[in-house]
Parts: C-alpha cells; structure tokens; sequence
C-alpha cells in the first residue's frame, strides 16, 4: 500500500515509520523542514520505500505538493506544546486542511490517533482532540479513530515527567488530580494498534478506547515508577491546589515546559479509562502492564535507543516553526567570544566529546554555574537545563539539548550549531567546528550573541566576567576530557 504519515519526524511518527516500511508499505512522509528528517538513520533500502515532502499543514497552498494516489493515511499531528489559547485554533486549521486535501485523493481510510474522551466534561486538550476527530469525519474516507490513554515510552512527555518527579523527590507534597484514575498504555502498543487496523475491514468508520492491561491513579503510577527504580517515594495529595498552581509546581519539578503542564494538568482532572473494549475484537496483541511498559522502556534507554521525543517539538516562539533558518549565524552587529585551541588526539575523540556535550555529561566546565542559569530561566518561564537530551552521544537537528536547540549536527564536516532556547534579551549562537590540516587539529568554538535594545547589550557586558572562563576552559576541557 502507499501511505500518507503525517507527524513522521514526531515522537509516535518516528517510531510508526519503521514498522510501515517493515510491512512492505511505500510511505509519504510530509514534513515542515526537510533537514529535520533523519536520513542518515536509514540505509539505502529502506529509502527506496519513502518519500519525503516539504509542506505544512497549517499552509493549505503547499499541500498540492503531496501526491493523490494514496491508499491510506495517518493523522499524528497535534499541537499541544503550543499556547493554550491557540493550540485548539492550530488543530481544526490543520485537521481542516488535511481534510480537504484527503477528499481529493484516493485514500480509502485515514487513521486518527487521539485522546480517550469520555467524561462529559472534557480538558481544552481533550475537547480539542474530540473537535479534530469531528472534522475528519466529514469526509467520505472511512475514518478509523484510536481514542489512547496516557502513552508510556522512552522520550515520551508523560513518561519523562513521572521520571522527573519519582527520580527527584524521595517525598511529594501534590495537588489532588494524583488520585484521577487512568489507563497507561506502552508506546509499544500504541505501534502495534496503529499497524493493526491499517486496511482492516472491521476498523473502518469505527472509533476505538485503547489502553493498557492496568487501571491505576497518577498516585498509583508514580509509586509503581519508584518501585520499578527501585526507589521508596512518599505521596501526600492536598485539595488546596489550583489548575495554575499545579501547572506551576509541575513546570518547577520537571523538565516540562510551562505551556505543556498548564495543557496536562488540565487534562488530568478527566478520568482516561477505556470503556470501549472492542478493539480486542479487531487487533488481537498482547496489553502490557504498566510496570512491564516501564521495564521495557527502561531497556531501551540502556540500549540508548530513543529514536524520538517529545522535547524536539519546537518550544521558542523565536522559532516560529522555522527554527532552522537560524542555522546562519549573523555576522553584524553581534558580540561574540571565540576560542581556538590546537590539539594532537584523535580527532574523532573531541568530536565525540562534542556530541556528548549537555545532559549528564554536563557542559565540560562549571556544572554548577549553568545549573544556576537553568534555574533563574525556569524562574522567569524559560525552559532550563531540566529538558536534558534524548540520546546520550547521538545529536541530530531538532534535538532539545539543555536550554539550546540543535540546528545543526553532522559529524563528518566536524560541526554543531546550536541555538539558545532560554529566556534573553536578544538571540545567541553556541558553535563548535574541528579544522584539521595534514596532522594538525583545531577546536574552534564560537559563542555569539545578537542583542535586542540596550538590554541585550547590558547583559552582555554583565555576563562577560563570567563568560570569559567558563567558554575557555570549556573548550579546553572538550579536547582534555577522556570517558
């Protein structure tokens, strides 16, 4: 079959694809910037079997670019990252756009992944989910919906945040929506559903609840977390806590950003239980429990293999969804703060040294003093150090690296750009580029800041007693260090 999979660089997208093309499926991967694409993960064969297209779907213009002769598609995009206020806006222009562009191909079922709906009074999120699901179903292309519980994965957002909190706090003080009941379900699952009902008869024009084997409260799922870590945690709910105030003390604790806790913590006020078993009688798989989806994931991330999370959406507004034009530097009427230093190592050494730059690794050079600039943006509604990196030694464009993001990374030319997500008055740039001549290596890495107004440029000169060592002996430390 040809396939449309929208979402293909997103964090179910990335991992639905290989399974796609594993099946003997030719897929259409539409995609907002080419180089957020990960070509350089799949061999020569597996690319014979895809397509990859500029366009968005928020431009409705730029879809006459996807072919019509398609038999199916899926429908991944969502926009919860986004502002509250606009998100649900975001998915009917989207989920509208789509629509008229399915009508006019020969796609015989579309396949909607979103959210379990079940109480009468729903969350923005949940309400906006249900709104896309209601404007995919004015087509006259059979629509199967997988209505999902909460998705446990490595990288994933629900995931990532129980890690934060279970991981962090050996003792929880926590708001009352701990106690709401949900049914978690393993990212492994989600694939295997999602593969299931594709050209399945009894999928069609049907709507299904899926979830795991365990029915727990977020009280219940943290706890488990712990065990699972081997880690003894202590919960105490309170009632005194606020949608705001909840999202604040979720948005301090963990590494989500502040939008996307006001959007969960809102949604967790509804119960996420499938009601609707009947997709039992249509993908027959093996539910994992939570604990085992837990395991599972955990194993994966020994293996160091997450293929995607849900820290590469774009988060700065700076960005604008085209983050990647960033990646040239400017050149007037910016400071910049450059260090070269010659070395005689391999150097393959320093560059793997780079790409492990961040993290648990850290930033080669005061530890402390970036966690401390991590902490005041968190404190003034940035996004700090918390966000970590979703591979340990891998960098690709699009990554979240601490409070930067990834423009550029390819090891061959010896070069990674990245691109400050933290709160400033202006924009800055972190490069690091290896010049090599004969048997002669340099580490060129290049700091550059573009101030807005007199307070960018105050802060420059603030910051400048400080920037001096930490770049210097960053660099140096880069070239030194040995794992």
């Amino acid at each position: 079959m040809k396939l449309l999979l929208t979402g293909s660089t997103g964090y179910i997208g990335r991992r639905l694809l290989p399974d796609l093309v594993q099946a003997g499926h030719s897929v259409v991967c539409p995609v907002r910037d080419m180089r957020r694409f990960d070509f350089e993960d799949f061999d020569d064969q597996f690319l014979k079997s895809i397509e990859v297209i500029e366009c968005d779907f928020l431009d409705k213009e730029s879809l006459t670019r996807l072919p019509k002769d398609i038999d199916a598609a899926y429908y991944l995009i969502h926009s919860l990252t986004s502002n509250s206020k606009e998100f649900s806006q975001l998915e009917a222009i989207t989920a509208n756009n789509f629509k008229a562009y399915v009508s006019e191909s020969n796609a015989q079922q579309i396949i909607y992944l979103g959210g379990i709906a079940n109480d009468t009074k729903l969350s923005d999120h949940l309400s906006s989910r249900q709104n896309v699901e209601n404007i995919l179903k004015e087509t006259d292309v059979p629509l199967t919906v997988l209505r999902s519980a909460i998705i446990i994965g490595s990288g994933g957002a629900s995931f990532e945040i129980i890690r934060d909190i279970v991981e962090k706090l050996p003792i929880m003080i926590a708001p009352k929506w701990l106690n709401s009941k949900c049914q978690p379900i393993g990212i492994y699952n989600v694939i295997e559903y999602l593969v299931g009902v594709l050209g399945n008869q009894k999928a069609s024009n049907q709507i299904f609840d899926i979830g795991g084997k365990d029915i727990l409260t977020y009280k219940q799922m943290l706890l488990q977390f712990g065990e699972v870590r081997g880690l003894k945690r202590y919960i105490l709910t309170v009632p005194v806590l606020t949608i705001r105030l909840s999202s604040l003390w979720l948005y301090l604790v963990t590494s989500t950003s502040y939008r996307l806790a006001r959007n969960l913590v809102d949604s967790m006020k509804n119960e996420v239980i499938a009601k609707d078993g009947s997709i039992d009688e249509v993908v027959s798989i093996k539910k994992l429990s939570y604990k085992e989806s837990l395991e599972r994931t955990f194993k994966k991330i020994n293996q160091k293999q997450i293929v995607s999370s849900w820290k590469d959406s774009i988060a700065s507004p700076n960005f604008n969804n085209a983050f990647l034009q960033q990646v040239e530097v400017p050149k007037h009427g910016c400071f910049k703060d450059t260090q070269s230093y010659a070395f005689e190592r391999n150097p393959k050494d320093v560059i793997e040294n780079i790409w492990a730059i961040g993290g648990e690794r850290g930033w080669y050079y005061g530890n402390f003093l970036w966690k401390i600039r991590g902490f005041l943006d968190k404190l003034v509604g940035g996004v700090g150090l918390r966000r970590g990196r979703r591979s340990p030694n891998d960098l690709k464009g699009g990554d979240a690296l601490d409070f930067w993001r990834v423009l550029y990374a390819n090891k061959k030319e010896s070069h990674l750009l990245l691109f400050a997500e933290m709160k400033l008055p202006g924009d800055a740039w972190l490069e690091f580029k290896i010049k090599s001549s004969g048997k002669e290596h340099s580490l060129i890495q290049t700091a550059t800041f573009r101030p807005l107004g007199v307070w960018g440029r105050l802060y420059w000169f603030l910051v400048l007693p400080l920037h001096g060592p930490i770049f210097r002996n960053m660099a140096k430390n880069i070239i030194a260090y040995k794992a």
